[in-house]
């Protein structure tokens, strides 16, 4: 029987059986990030999550869940950069004065994105399928403008093009607007800060196009012909950047999109992002999308499933610059600022892994040091064992991920399995036993961690990182275990124990065994 992947839907509120719409392509896009600075720790939640759900749809498809078997479904994970964006504009201004608005723009946002992607490949998070940016689309976000004029629900003020939220009701295929957020209108008009503004027809209608300001902002012609009342150049707004690049890299493809009139074309599988985007960045997603695509009436569906993560403080505390708290990706990686030593990126994606993606989650260096014990502990179990990179992950780790993604659980699942006892054979389902120092064994656990995307590195290199990192003196602790066991050769017990106490001082733990004559071994691990 083919494994059931049950995730939460924010749309519907309840776990629901996923399958893809075409079962040869499963398409999933994300909301990335703004490029106008380093990434905080929150913007890495979303981007770890999703890449954890994009592994496991890509293990399914290959094990041919949605295909009969054939193991042929592709999966196309679309996450988007936001590169048009009044920060960006700010930087450019600030940071090259002497450049044209355009090619300052242009250098903040090459280095800011190349910095992001440095920052969480570090996290293990691969790249995605297509990653569009907002300025690769204006001509799509224009196209679907003008349809929304059209169709009378939008409307031109001012130089600005607002989307006219009432105007909804008038589609019939159309959701209700409020569907996602499933909020009373005084909650959405309060939660969306919305902008008090003469020309508005209604409080709740939102930017689609506004004016650029001469030498602040960027702005664009309209080549196929702008709207009546568009007389100067332009910049999009927030909302119908992320519509558009749906559209372009999950619809048109798969032929959807503007020329298409059929609403079943114009819908893709899974849409994820924080949960602040819930409302108002996803509600007007799915308005825009849906009044646009799938003929006159509309579309009743942007996205099948709508996945949210939920929000990140830090120790205790909302995150945030006044406060003092605000902590880059960068800045765990590469400074000392955050529990006064620098982070390697997998001990930052296990410790977010330890939470549900769902749930809130308290970003506290116990945490991180706790998530570092673990690995520490798993990678000193692989030295010295092979791996087969073919290996068929343990399905004990893997079962809870089908259910909405529960990481927590799976992770708990790998604990025992790093054993050479009954209780890994327990979780395994393995009747003969179970032992990690078996190469067979072994690939099977780092196969199943690898789904989560932990366990990429060579274990020795991780623990000669730490070793490093805390100023081990290697030969000294190696001429030390020599002696000692010269020690316990000649029965002087009292200088064995010595050694063994001063190594202890230098935070050296050993462990003595046996070769396979008999004679005895030692080996160390760093303890503090």
């Amino acid at each position: 029987m083919s494994p059931t992947l049950r995730l939460y839907n924010t749309l519907t509120r309840t776990k629901e059986p996923f399958a893809p719409i075409d079962p040869s392509n499963v398409r999933m896009y994300v909301c990335g990030p703004t490029v106008y600075d380093y990434a905080h720790i929150g913007n890495a939640r979303p981007v770890i999550v999703f890449d954890v759900l994009y592994r496991l749809l890509k293990h399914l498809a290959k094990q041919g869940v949605w295909d009969g078997g054939n193991g042929q479904t592709k999966v196309t994970y679309a996450r988007n950069l936001t590169d048009v964006d009044d920060k960006i504009n700010a930087r450019a201004a600030r940071d090259f004065p002497g450049l044209p608005l355009n090619e300052a723009i242009g250098k903040v946002t090459q280095s800011t994105t190349a910095q992001f992607h440095r920052d969480i490949a570090a996290l293990g998070c691969v790249p995605p399928d297509v990653e569009p940016r907002a300025t690769g689309h204006i001509a799509e976000m224009q196209a679907i403008i003008r349809r929304l004029i059209a169709r009378g629900v939008a409307y031109v003020a001012q130089e600005h093009v607002l989307f006219h939220v009432p105007a909804v009701a008038h589609l019939k295929n159309a959701p209700g607007y409020g569907a996602l957020a499933r909020r009373p209108l005084d909650e959405m008009i309060a939660g969306a800060r919305v902008d008090v503004a003469p020309y508005k027809k209604d409080p709740m209608d939102f930017v689609l196009w506004k004016p650029s300001r001469d030498g602040v902002d960027p702005g664009w012609l309209w080549p196929a012909g702008a709207p009546d009342g568009i007389t100067k150049p332009g910049r999009p707004g927030w909302h119908i950047e992320c519509s558009a690049m749906s559209m372009a890299t999950l619809l048109a493809p798969f032929g959807g999109g503007l020329s298409c009139d059929d609403p079943e074309k114009n819908v893709f599988d899974i849409h994820g992002g924080g949960i602040d985007l819930v409302f108002p960045h996803h509600e007007n997603e799915i308005a825009q999308s849906c009044c646009a695509f799938g003929g006159g009436k509309g579309s009743p569906r942007m996205a099948n499933v709508w996945m949210h993560n939920g929000f990140l403080q830090v120790e205790g505390e909302k995150m945030s610059k006044s406060l003092g708290n605000f902590v880059t990706i960068n800045e765990l990686l590469e400074t000392e600022n955050f529990g006064g030593r620098k982070w390697p990126g997998e001990v930052l994606r296990l410790a977010m892994l330890k939470t549900h993606y769902r749930q809130p989650i308290d970003w506290t260096v116990k945490a991180l040091e706790e998530a570092e014990k673990t690995l520490d502990r798993w990678y000193e179990w692989l030295i010295a064992t092979p791996i087969d990179e073919a290996a068929t992950p343990v399905a004990s780790v893997l079962e809870p991920l089908l259910d909405d993604l529960n990481t927590v659980s799976a992770v708990s699942q790998l604990y025992p399995l790093f054993s050479s006892s009954t209780a890994g054979a327990m979780v395994a389902g393995d009747t003969l036993g179970w032992d990690i120092y078996e190469p067979e064994t072994a690939s099977a656990v780092v196969a199943a961690a690898r789904v989560l995307g932990l366990l990429n590195h060579d274990p020795i290199a991780w623990r000669d990182r730490k070793r490093a990192r805390l100023g081990v003196d290697e030969p000294k602790v190696e001429a030390l275990i020599a002696a000692r066991l010269d020690a316990r050769r000649a029965k002087n017990f009292a200088e064995s124990d010595r050694i063994r106490d001063e190594l202890a001082v230098m935070g050296i733990q050993l462990k003595d065994g046996k070769d396979a004559d008999g004679q005895p071994t030692t080996t160390w691990e760093v303890k503090r």
